[in-house]
Parts: C-alpha cells; sequence; structure tokens
C-alpha cells in the first residue's frame, strides 16, 4: 500500500479479510509471513503498538462504551496522550471539525445515530499520528448522504498522505472511492486490479473465480 493510497480489500464472507486486517492491527498473530511497516519487517503484539506506528482501526463492530461522553472514549484509546480534559475537548472539536466529521466532546454516546457513532471511531484514529487507516465494511450501516460525508473525508486523507485499507462488498462504491484492489479467496490473494479501470463484473469474478 503507498501513502495517500485508498486501497480496497475486497472477497468473499470468509475469505480472510477481516482476519488479515486484525493481524496488521496486532488483534491476532500470524502463523507465518511477514508484515513489512515502512521497509522493515515487524511483529504487531497488539493494538496499541500498531496505534503507535500510526495504524488505526475501526471494525464493522464499534467498540464505544455507550454510557460514556464522546471525549472519553477517546481518552481511553489515548491515554497520557489525551491530556486535560479542556485541551482533549478543543483537539476533538478541531479535528472532527477540520475533516468535515464535527462531534460535540459531552455528548454521551448512547444518544449519538449510529453515523456519528463511526465518527467518533474514525477522530479517535485521527486525534493520532495517522499513518494507515483501516476500515472494515464502513457504509453497512450509513445513510447514502452519510456514505458521501465518510467519502468526503477519506479523500481529504488521502490528500495528506494518509493510507487507507477499505473493506466492502459493494463494488460501485469500491470502483467510485478507491485506485487500487487487493482480492481475497479463500485466504490467498487472488489478483489485483485499479477498480477505476476495470468493471464490477472483472471484480466479482476475480472474488468467486468463475463468471
Amino acid at each position: 500500500i503507498n501513502a495517500g493510497e485508498i486501497h480496497a480489500l475486497l472477497g468473499e464472507n470468509g475469505a480472510g479479510k477481516s482476519t488479515l486486517m486484525k493481524i496488521i492491527y496486532g488483534v491476532t498473530q500470524p502463523d507465518a509471513g511477514d508484515i513489512i511497516w515502512q521497509g522493515e519487517p515487524v511483529v504487531m503484539r497488539d493494538p496499541a503498538q500498531a496505534r503507535e506506528r500510526g495504524i488505526g482501526m475501526v471494525f464493522q463492530h464499534f467498540s464505544l462504551f455507550e454510557t460514556l461522553s464522546v471525549a472519553e472514549n477517546v481518552a481511553l484509546a489515548l491515554g497520557a496522550a489525551a491530556g486535560t480534559p479542556k485541551q482533549l475537548e478543543s483537539k476533538i472539536r478541531e479535528v472532527s471539525q477540520r475533516y468535515g466529521m464535527p462531534l460535540e466532546p459531552n455528548r454521551l454516546v448512547h444518544s449519538l445515530s449510529i453515523g456519528e457513532r463511526q465518527r467518533v471511531e474514525i477522530v479517535r484514529c485521527l486525534m493520532q499520528d495517522i499513518k494507515l487507516l483501516i476500515l472494515d465494511e464502513p457504509t453497512s450501516v450509513l445513510t447514502p448522504q452519510e456514505v458521501k460525508e465518510l467519502f468526503r473525508t477519506l479523500k481529504t486523507l488521502a490528500s495528506e498522505g494518509v493510507s487507507i485499507l477499505f473493506i466492502s462488498h459493494k463494488l460501485d462504491e469500491v470502483t467510485e472511492l478507491c485506485n487500487a484492489a487487493t482480492i481475497l479467496r479463500n485466504g490467498k490473494v487472488t489478483g489485483s486490479c485499479n477498480p477505476q479501470e476495470v468493471t464490477g463484473e472483472d471484480i466479482a469474478r476475480m472474488m468467486v473465480g468463475d463468471d
């Protein structure tokens, strides 16, 4: 994956997409193979280590505490780097507005819509020095308007040199957003392409293995 690239990871259910992402993010340990990060082989022992390297992941099922505020959820992820509550609140406002995902730091998470909760997850990643953002099926819970807003944010991030790994089953979204794709089938890479230069049918054929 190159800097500033929005890279799709595609495959049928069970192809191994989420497992591979969890390996990169340090949730799952690999049985074999190497992770090469910025030219060096690395071992991702846990998500904290991945985050230190600038890797953030937004899971399909959100990992937020619903009875805590937006700021408290962010503080839990950042640890000592969160600073004082006042510093953190102004940073959340600044970062969320800068990327077109405004958030009110004092709102309780249970009072937020699904789309707003996803914003909290993404902003939490952006509060760190992010280099790679992994999104697992991010549009499956969003309204069409929220999808548009998310895509705007992702394009802004990419223009600033952040790499984005985008897992999706929605091939029309992939062809609109992504400029590279890797296809997995039964845990193996079966192809790669630029989604903007092939058809949805071509991609589906690589995913499934036949017409």
